[in-house]
């Protein structure tokens, strides 16, 4: 009996590819990724704890910025459960300056949470702080090579772009389409390669695809004076709720509302008229991951 002819078509959530577009595709983003992909710190280990690290820090922030937060996160919390063992404090005097601080309290809470080890499947990990549908599958294809689709802006930008997809193809769709075209057993190249291709060549403003979601403006927005108020207790510790406006040069109505935000997200506490940072794991808002995942 004669061999079956290789597949014309490839399947994806009800439509069909092109079999030979996807192939051509694959052979040429991994080539291309051999010669020109990015020498980044987190690629040069396979433990899923520290990619969960470098997961949640580059969510919404530039790789540049990354790096040396990064390493300095993991000299100081080498292991889950070095993090877990830490107080809060101590996990946000090293993420000052990323931004979103929130996400220093999810990671630390996840420590906590998972019992000296990471769950190595998605919902497993899915169950933990902070951990959305991406940052699990990228755990997991980053960690263990699992063919698994985890689709960030970058992978949206590029797929989109080279497949000539919808712009406003939703996330279910998207997410089939990138199952599809998937190459088994290269799941760890082939993300690298998307992301390298779509923050280095295949850029929004090449490619006019935005983003599904847009960061908001830093510069004195509600952001910026929570995350200044966050620097002043991390440095110099409580400080009475009277001085705020003081500290923060913002009337007190609106001091009010970055402390309750702060106090939302779990990180500090309002105790004896005075504000503090919060050092004990509280049932705050769960973020999901679910933003644009822009890795630039």
């Amino acid at each position: 009996m004669s061999p079956a002819p290789p597949p014309t078509q490839v399947e994806s959530g009800g439509s069909a590819l092109d079999a030979a577009t996807v192939s051509a595709l694959q052979e040429r983003l991994l080539d291309w990724y051999a010669d020109n992909g990015r020498d980044l710190p987190w690629r040069h280990t396979r433990d899923p704890y520290a990619i969960l690290v470098s997961e949640i820090m580059l969510q919404q922030t530039q790789v540049s910025r990354v790096i040396p937060k990064y390493e300095d996160f993991l000299a100081r919390f080498p292991t889950l459960p070095a993090l877990a063992a830490a107080p809060l404090p101590e996990a946000l005097r090293l993420w000052l300056g990323l931004g979103y601080n929130n996400r220093a309290e999810r990671l630390w809470r996840c420590a906590r949470t998972a019992g000296g080890r990471l769950p190595a499947d998605v919902a497993g990990l899915q169950r933990l702080p902070g951990v959305g549908p991406y940052t699990a599958r990228a755990v997991l294809v980053f960690a263990h090579n699992a063919d698994l689709a985890a689709v960030d802006a970058n992978v949206r930008r590029v797929l989109t772009h080279e497949l000539g997809l919808p712009h406003d193809l939703g996330r279910s769709g998207l997410q089939a389409i990138a199952d599809a075209v998937l190459p088994r057993g290269r799941a760890r190249d082939w993300h690298n390669a998307l992301m390298d291709h779509g923050a280095l060549v295949l850029t929004g403003r090449v490619t006019g695809l935005a983003p599904v979601t847009r960061q908001s403006p830093f510069a004195d927005s509600r952001r910026m004076y929570r995350a200044r108020l966050l620097r002043l207790l991390v440095e110099t510790g409580p400080q009475p709720h009277a001085s705020l406006p003081r500290l923060l040069g913002r009337p007190p109505v609106i001091c009010a509302d970055i402390v309750a935000a702060l106090e939302r997200h779990g990180l500090v506490e309002r105790r004896d008229d005075a504000v503090l940072l919060r050092d004990a794991p509280v049932a705050g808002p769960r973020g999901r991951g679910t933003k644009s995942q822009e890795r630039r």
